[in-house]
């Protein structure tokens, strides 16, 4: 058996494994995709498929049809949590630790134009892009990848070789080819662990402008992280302002862990509930710590 037929047996087989928990979301203004992620009748899908429905069907099956409501919904992750009215349905798992690579291999299966379970192979393209979004938000940390992402696919599952769930598609760029997102797993972890809970996130305010940066291989090195968050600006008056953060910090560690994005910062505020946060950060090469006290948590809406 030559390596391509090898390859292409385990595609069939990892398709044939994971199509089962992939499910088409539907209501009267539109149609997208979803992922089954528990088998009592729990799905993750984007919130932009089901923005502005009153009434939901989600069809886990040839010509099977069951109704389902919103559980949740992050329109600053552009996720949704949907409850379906069935149970017993195959479920997968969402990964939570980063292990993805540019140039590894990736799946995308969702209901493209109401093709049901329709698969694309492609490969990761980059990782931590940043996309504007609607009310002038921007969707960070983002996977690029070229497999097909269609109308219709959005909220599916970006799977990687192993057939665990990677990422949640969720956009493409319009008129170009080979340009599709994903939602990270990681990411996704989270943000449906609260919506679970609360049923929608509030996001504790420290008041600065940010984003992910790369940082060069010898300042990587030394720093023993490849990205860190960069303050663009810091609003007078708000939390960061008061704990003396200024414009160029590099922020690094947030309540111990590791920052390369802004949605790291906004979990670690959002998971300790908008009590302190300690920011370790680098100021003109000096290391330096800060304590800053979130302000009220705001709902995305």
């Amino acid at each position: 058996m030559t390596p391509l037929v090898e390859l292409s047996e385990s595609i069939e087989r990892l398709v044939s494994d994971t199509s089962p928990s992939v499910v088409a979301v539907e209501h009267a203004r539109g149609q997208g995709s979803g992922l089954v992620i528990a088998s009592d009748g729990y799905v993750v899908t984007n919130s932009h498929v089901v923005r502005g429905a009153r009434e939901l069907t989600v069809a886990v099956g040839p010509g099977e049809r069951v109704s389902a409501e919103v559980a949740g919904d992050d329109p600053a992750s552009d996720l949704a949590v949907v409850r379906v009215g069935a149970t017993g349905l195959p479920s997968l798992t969402l990964l939570e630790e980063r292990r993805l690579r540019v140039g590894q291999l990736v799946l995308a299966i969702g209901n493209p134009l109401r093709f049901d379970r329709s698969v694309s192979l492609g490969v990761v393209s980059a990782l931590d892009r940043t996309l504007p979004a609607e009310r002038g938000r921007a969707l960070e940390g983002l996977v690029q990848t070229d497999a097909a992402i269609n109308p219709g696919s959005s909220g599916g599952p970006l799977l990687d070789a192993r057939g665990v769930a990677v990422g949640i598609t969720t956009a493409v760029i319009p008129m170009a080819r080979g340009l599709g997102f994903a939602i990270p797993a990681h990411t996704v972890s989270w943000v449906v662990a609260m919506l679970l809970k609360e049923g929608h996130i509030e996001r504790p305010r420290i008041g600065i402008g940010a984003r992910g940066v790369d940082l060069p291989p010898a300042r990587a090195r030394e720093l023993d992280q490849v990205r860190a968050v960069e303050v663009l600006e810091v609003v007078t008056g708000e939390a960061a302002d008061r704990a003396g953060l200024r414009q160029g910090d590099l922020l690094l560690r947030a309540n111990g862990e590791a920052v390369g994005s802004v949605d790291d910062l906004v979990r670690t505020l959002v998971l300790s509930g908008g009590r302190g946060l300690t920011l370790e950060l680098e100021r003109s090469r000096e290391r330096r710590t800060v304590e800053v006290t979130p302000g009220a948590a705001r709902h995305a809406a």
